[in-house]
């Protein structure tokens, strides 16, 4: 038996199972959708699902579904909205060939006044995403969140406190993008 690198999991599929690295396995899941994520991040997070499975689980063979669901988990938490199709292995058949793509930088949402002003923060909000949705993208991206953050608590250094900003501004996205894309073909990016 071949000794299996430490950054690679067997891949159970259709073809047959074969051993991949994290990063090919993310490049197939994430597919074209990479070119508006930060891909480090979604490198690391994909990392980390590898770690899960082989570490936690003890698992050597996986699906590229049980994969690509964890990974979804995991970008979930670090605030991206990525979403695959079920009946679709790859993520590069979420988006058409030339997605029509539609951005707001958050930084210009904030107030430059006090906490208070949050409630005028989350109304900005809302009429941005519902313009943006308004002009029927493949995909609507809210950018500079981590800025945006800090510019709204006026802190130097990501707290506690900027985490949960940071959480209650993506549920938000979340939670209006559900309810204001009137069942659209689009996908939702925050980073």
């Amino acid at each position: 038996m071949i000794l299996l690198r430490h950054d690679c999991l067997v891949f159970k599929t259709t073809e047959g199972d074969f051993p991949f690295a994290a990063e090919e396995v993310m490049m197939e899941v994430i597919g074209d959708a990479l070119q508006f994520l930060d891909e480090e991040t979604i490198k690391h997070a994909a990392e980390a699902v590898l770690h899960y499975f082989k570490c936690e689980l003890g698992k050597t063979t996986v699906t590229i579904g049980e994969f690509t669901i964890a990974l979804e988990r995991a970008l979930r938490a670090l605030g991206l909205n990525v979403q695959s199709a079920p009946s679709q292995p790859a993520a590069s058949n979420f988006l058409p060939s030339n997605p029509r793509i539609v951005e707001s930088d958050l930084s210009q949402l904030a107030p430059e006044a006090d906490l208070a002003m949050e409630l005028m923060f989350f109304s900005k909000l809302r009429t941005a995403l519902q313009e943006l949705l308004d002009q029927s993208p493949d995909v609507v991206r809210f950018r500079g969140l981590r800025p945006c953050v800090k510019q709204m608590l006026k802190a130097r250094r990501w707290t506690n406190g900027c985490k949960c900003l940071n959480d209650q501004i993506v549920e938000y996205l979340r939670t209006c993008f559900g309810c204001d894309r009137r069942a659209a073909a689009c996908a939702l990016v925050v980073s």
